[in-house]
């Protein structure tokens, strides 16, 4: 029987993100947060994924509690293919919890169709093993805040003029709709990591991550590309590892993490 492999953090491993995660300690990632590719829409040094394989890998290394976030977008040429539906549904299907279901608002898209409205945003499913463990609301400011007055609900006596003192809040939980710039200067500074076909902002990396995640925390990306998940979750102080099968794709996430304190120092 081949010996189970001991299991690393901080670090980039090459190779294949179901076999290796089938090498790691069960119950011990607290999320995971992953794009997987998206049909054929781009093409990633000929690596293909088997989804279901993948998506049991993670329900196994998932801590209860633990929160895996799958950003995925569609085909849209001749039609949506809805590949992303299919893929919450096996999700389900294994044992996750739908626990939201999130929308990456794109601020800046320059694909347009011409018989449709300009797409501009993409799921970022949140599935949970059980209940979340964690959650760390994102807050924003409030339009309006201090003490208002506000009509009471209409009594028996159908009088709706009645007004009572109510204290507005200087800020609120944000929406599950999360928009970011992308682009150079949007998804990342880093313009050599642009020689991966797709990634996702950095800020939204940061955001999921602080939202699901405390400080030590581990953080796993089993097809991370060019490294964004692992380069936020360790300028947040959180352990991490990233799993991508392609040689020249890791190298460029090993870059990425190593500039992280010159960077956000």
């Amino acid at each position: 029987m081949e010996k189970k492999q001991e299991q690393r953090d901080q670090g980039i491993l090459v190779g294949d993100g179901v076999a290796i995660m089938k090498c790691l300690d069960p119950s011990s990632i607290d999320l995971v947060l992953t794009s997987p590719p998206y049909d054929d829409l781009r093409e990633y040094n000929g690596y293909l994924f088997d989804m279901e394989e993948m998506v049991n890998g993670i329900f196994r290394v998932l801590k209860d509690g633990g929160v895996a976030v799958w950003v995925v977008g569609d085909r849209i040429f001749g039609g949506r293919s809805l590949s992303s539906f299919r893929q919450a549904l096996v999700f389900q299907d294994i044992g996750f919890t739908a626990h939201d279901v999130m929308i990456y608002q794109k601020k800046n898209t320059p694909f347009m169709r011409s018989n449709a409205y300009t797409p501009a945003w993409e799921f970022m499913f949140v599935m949970s093993k059980g209940s979340p463990k964690t959650f760390n609301p994102l807050m924003c400011k409030t339009v309006r805040h201090g003490k208002e007055t506000a009509v009471y609900g209409k009594g028996p006596d159908g009088d709706n003029s009645k007004r009572r003192a109510v204290e507005l809040k200087k800020e609120k939980v944000r929406t599950n709709i999360w928009p970011y710039a992308v682009g150079l200067g949007g998804t990342t500074r880093d313009r050599y990591a642009f020689k991966h076909p797709a990634m996702f902002p950095e800020a939204l990396a940061r955001d999921h991550i602080l939202s699901w995640t405390n400080a030590g925390d581990m953080v796993l990306d089993p097809m991370c590309g060019a490294g964004t998940t692992c380069k936020m979750a360790k300028a947040l102080d959180r352990r991490w590892m990233g799993i991508e099968i392609s040689p020249e794709y890791a190298d460029i996430a090993r870059r990425r993490v190593r500039e992280v304190e010159h960077e956000y120092s």
